[in-house]
């Protein structure tokens, strides 16, 4: 080993270590999810949480049986209507839910189908900093997303009904879409290791461009409900994606492409063992099919001379997880079906307006700082900047996909 190669790697060790005090994101969280469907004055509520967040609810921290959970969920979950408590409707039911996961489904009648509120109470108790992610349904085809926090348990009606934003004009999407990048580090970091990875101006506009058909596809399926994804699983691959993009900017400087794919492929392949034996969020076929993937990507990344025209192809795949992602933020508001168009295409731009700022503002710095000579060697500032990325994108990825608190 040269001393070169030496002092590149204790520069790596020193950014992992640096890496290690990278704070989790709001996506790291302890969570559960909820499907509300209100069909006149009837309200059915299907309510789910993994089992890690169940064990909570028992003193030597195994799962609770259904009698267990459904008689700590039945005081806390409910709906009003003009103020008045629905009843609950036959006695709560566990039903069949993916492996490692609790759902319990639960009926009620209310007084009223005028101003009926929700209402989730559930582990916040027990985790203050937990989140519920609910889906809510009516008969009329009206569909929102919204988050619920110990500081906001409730969602009124009228929001999946009306329209908070169905007053909102374009500009207000195109705000919304610059918002989530500007606020979203998870994504402002990958873009980082996109402008990394491109040695030239033409590589990035490859990866731009793939990265923008990728999330502008997704987004409106995602949107359009076509597809709805699960966010938990979203969250880790997002996080996923900035570890491989940082992975392979170390693979390339360090020419050694096979070590870090077998590493990556042996990681994931550990974790989708792990789901075998019931430890876990992401299921098994999603963790191995990560590696699979992973560790092909890092190979033929890491022995392609020009490998611009690959990771257009790549990064178009990314940018298809990062669409899901995108989408969350839409997800969270009632959206009218005569705002459907203007709204996708006000947030994608608000979205291609905000991640071109950020590509703009990294290369201007950076050529700034090379007109007065103030840069460093450019294989120390990818090998540093790439070993960061890695940390944190390993650090993410670990905490949402066994859903740390």
């Amino acid at each position: 080993m040269t001393m070169r190669s030496f002092g590149r790697l204790w520069l790596i060790l020193a950014a992992l270590i640096v890496g290690y005090g990278v704070p989790a994101d709001a996506h790291t969280r302890s969570e559960s999810h909820s499907t509300w469907l209100v069909d006149g004055n009837s309200v059915h509520l299907t309510f789910s949480v993994a089992d890690i967040e169940a064990r909570r609810l028992t003193p030597d921290g195994r799962p609770p049986n259904a009698p267990q959970l459904i008689a700590y969920l039945l005081p806390k979950l409910g709906a009003s209507a003009e103020g008045q408590p629905c009843s609950i409707a036959g006695k709560p039911r566990p039903v069949a839910a993916a492996t490692g996961f609790r759902r319990v489904e639960f009926l009620y009648d209310c007084p009223s189908a005028a101003d009926i509120v929700l209402r989730d109470a559930a582990f916040f108790d027990l985790v203050p900093t937990h989140v519920n992610m609910a889906q809510i349904q009516t008969a009329k085809g009206d569909f929102v997303e919204d988050v619920l926090t110990s500081e906001s348990q409730t969602i009124a009606m009228r929001k999946a009904q009306g329209g908070e934003i169905a007053g909102a004009g374009f500009l207000t999407f195109v705000k919304m879409g610059l918002m989530h990048i500007f606020t979203g580090l998870d994504h402002m970091s990958f873009l980082l290791g996109l402008v990394l990875i491109s040695r030239r101006f033409k590589d990035l506009v490859f990866v731009i461009s793939g990265f923008t058909l990728g999330h502008s596809l997704t987004l409106a399926l995602a949107v359009t409900g076509i597809i709805r994804p699960h966010a938990e699983f979203i969250d880790a691959l997002v996080a996923l994606t900035i570890a491989l993009i940082g992975i392979e900017n170390l693979a390339v400087q360090v020419h050694r492409p096979r070590a870090f794919a077998i590493a990556t492929a042996v990681c994931l392949f550990a974790m989708a063992a792990l789901k075998l034996l019931g430890i876990g969020l992401l299921p098994f076929a999603l963790l191995f099919g990560a590696g699979l993937f992973a560790s092909n990507y890092l190979l033929v990344a890491g022995h392609v001379r020009d490998a611009g025209r690959l990771r257009l192809v790549v990064t178009l795949i990314f940018g298809l997880i990062h669409g899901f992602g995108f989408a969350a933020d839409l997800l969270n508001e009632a959206i009218p079906p005569a705002k459907l168009a203007e709204l996708l295409v006000g947030f994608n731009l608000g979205v291609e307006l905000g991640q071109l700022t950020v590509v703009t503002v990294l290369v201007g710095a950076v050529i700034a700082l090379r007109r007065m000579k103030l840069t460093l060697p450019r294989p120390i500032v990818v090998d540093v900047c790439a070993a960061g990325l890695v940390m944190e994108g390993v650090y993410w990825f670990v905490s949402r996909s066994f859903s740390f608190a």
